[in-house]
C-alpha cells in the first residue's frame, strides 16, 4: 500500500499497513530480523554508514533494526507524529523523554498524580542529577499556572493518571508550557493510542508503555516515544542507543502484530468499562465508582472532549478499606490479581500495596489512594459475565 502515512486514511488502515516494509520475498506478514548486526560488502562502505547512516541501512540492533523501523514507523503514523523511538519498555521512554533532554540546573514542573515508577524517576532520579521538579495538582490550572516559569524545560504529565483516573486539560496545560518554550511530554497510556488527541491538543512528546494495550494480550514489554523527527532522532535516540534502551526485534514484532487488532480490542474494553461502571455507580459497597465518563467524574466534561470513550479502566473504592479489598480480589472468579492493565484478560490490582506502596501515606492520601481502592482494567470476556463477577466479589466483600 502506498502513501500509508497519509492524514486521508483512517487510523485502522494505518494500525495494519503503515511503514510497512517488505524484503526482496513479499512477505505478507511482516519479516522478523532476529540480528544483532549488519554485514558490508566493503570496509569503504562500512566507513560510509558510520559517518552517515539513513533509516534504510541500519549499523546495530541498538541504534536501529528493519522490524522495530517498521513498529516505530507505523506508531508514528497512528499518533500523528513525525518519528517514533521504540524502547524496551515503558518506563524506559519515560526516562528516555526526560532525561535525554534535561540537564542539571533545568526546571521540571509535572502532575503529581502519576505511577509510582514515573514517580520514582522525578522524585529520585532527576533531582539526584541537578534537576529542579515541581509537582503539582494536575486538575488544577492555577497550580500549574503559579509552577510554570520562564525557566520551565519540560512539563510532564498523565492525560488520564494512573490510578485514580484524573484528567488533565492537556489543551490549556500545554498553552501555559508554550508561552514559556517548555516541551510538552504526556504519557498517554490510559487514553491508549486509540483514543488519543495528544498531538492535536498541543503534546509535543507522546510516550507509551505498549506493554499495555498495544500488545494488550500479556506477552512483551515495550515502550516508545513519538515526536517531531529532531527531538526523536537528535534528542532521545542518542541517550537510549548509546545507553541501552532500545527495543528488541522479537517485541518489536509482537508490536506490529498488536496493532493490528488494538482498535477492535480497545473499543470493545472500552465498552464493557463503561458498562460496569454504570453498573457499578451507587452500589452500596463502593465509596467511590471512577470513570472518566461518569457524569460523577469531576472532569467528566472535559474527558468527553479529549476521549471518544472513557477508557479501559475503571477504580472502585471499596467503603470497608483494605480488608474489603482484599476479599474482594480473593473473591474474583474470571478477573485476576496482577499489576497490568490493557490486557486482553480483565486484571484486578490493589495500588497501594502494590503499583504504589513505596509512597509515603501522606502522599497516598494527598493522591486518592486509599486502603479501599482496586484498579479494574477490563479485557475482552464477555461483558455480562465480567459484571456478575464483580458483583458477586463485592457480596463476599
Amino acid at each position: 500500500m502506498k502513501d500509508t502515512r497519509s492524514k486521508s486514511r483512517s487510523p485502522r488502515t494505518l494500525a495494519v499497513h503503515a511503514g510497512t516494509r517488505r524484503s526482496q520475498y513479499g512477505e505478507v506478514s511482516e519479516a522478523m530480523f532476529l540480528t544483532q548486526g549488519f554485514v558490508y560488502d566493503t570496509a569503504e562502505a562500512a566507513e560510509a554508514r558510520f559517518l552517515e547512516s539513513t533509516r534504510e541501512e541500519f549499523i546495530y540492533a541498538r541504534y536501529g533494526n528493519p522490524t522495530v523501523a517498521m513498529f516505530e514507523d507505523r506508531i508514528a503514523a497512528l499518533e500523528g507524529t513525525e518519528d517514533a523511538f521504540a524502547t524496551a519498555s515503558g518506563m524506559a521512554a519515560v526516562n528516555g523523554a526526560l532525561v535525554s533532554m534535561l540537564k542539571a540546573g533545568d526546571h521540571v514542573v509535572a502532575g503529581r498524580a502519576l505511577f509510582g515508577s514515573c514517580l520514582y524517576i522525578l522524585d529520585e532520579v532527576l533531582p539526584r542529577y541537578g534537576v529542579e521538579v515541581t509537582l503539582v495538582d494536575g486538575t488544577d490550572l492555577d497550580a500549574w499556572k503559579a509552577a510554570i516559569r520562564a525557566d520551565t524545560k519540560a512539563v510532564f504529565f498523565e492525560s488520564v493518571s494512573n490510578p485514580t483516573l484524573e484528567v488533565i486539560d492537556i489543551a490549556a496545560v500545554a498553552k501555559l508550557a508554550h508561552a514559556v518554550g517548555a516541551t510538552v511530554i504526556c504519557d498517554n497510556v490510559f487514553a491508549t493510542p486509540t483514543f488519543s488527541r495528544a498531538v492535536e491538543l498541543g503534546v509535543d512528546v507522546v510516550v507509551y508503555s505498549t506493554t499495555k494495550h498495544v500488545d494488550g494480550q500479556g506477552r512483551c514489554l515495550g515502550g516508545v516515544i513519538c515526536g517531531t523527527k529532531d527531538f526523536v532522532r537528535k534528542v532521545a535516540e542518542p541517550y537510549l542507543k548509546h545507553t541501552g534502551g532500545s527495543m528488541s526485534p522479537f517485541n518489536a514484532w509482537v508490536m506490529l502484530k498488536g496493532l493490528e487488532t488494538m482498535d477492535l480490542r480497545v473499543r470493545a474494553q472500552a465498552d464493557t468499562a463503561e458498562r460496569l461502571a454504570h453498573a457499578l455507580a451507587g452500589h452500596g459497597k463502593l465509596a467511590r465508582v471512577i470513570h472518566p465518563h461518569l457524569d460523577s467524574h469531576p472532569q467528566a466534561a472535559l474527558a468527553r472532549s479529549q476521549m471518544a470513550k472513557g477508557g479501559t479502566v475503571v477504580a472502585l473504592d471499596l467503603a470497608g478499606g483494605k480488608d474489603a479489598a482484599f476479599r474482594f480480589l480473593n473473591a474474583l472468579e474470571i478477573v485476576i490479581i496482577s499489576n497490568n492493565l490493557g490486557d486482553a484478560k480483565s486484571i484486578a490490582t490493589h495500588p497501594a500495596t502494590t503499583t504504589h506502596q513505596r509512597l509515603p501515606d501522606d502522599q497516598k492520601v494527598a493522591l486518592g489512594i486509599t486502603p479501599g481502592l482496586i484498579r479494574l482494567s477490563l479485557g475482552l470476556e464477555d461483558t455480562d459475565d465480567l459484571i456478575a463477577d464483580v458483583l458477586d466479589a463485592l457480596d463476599a466483600a
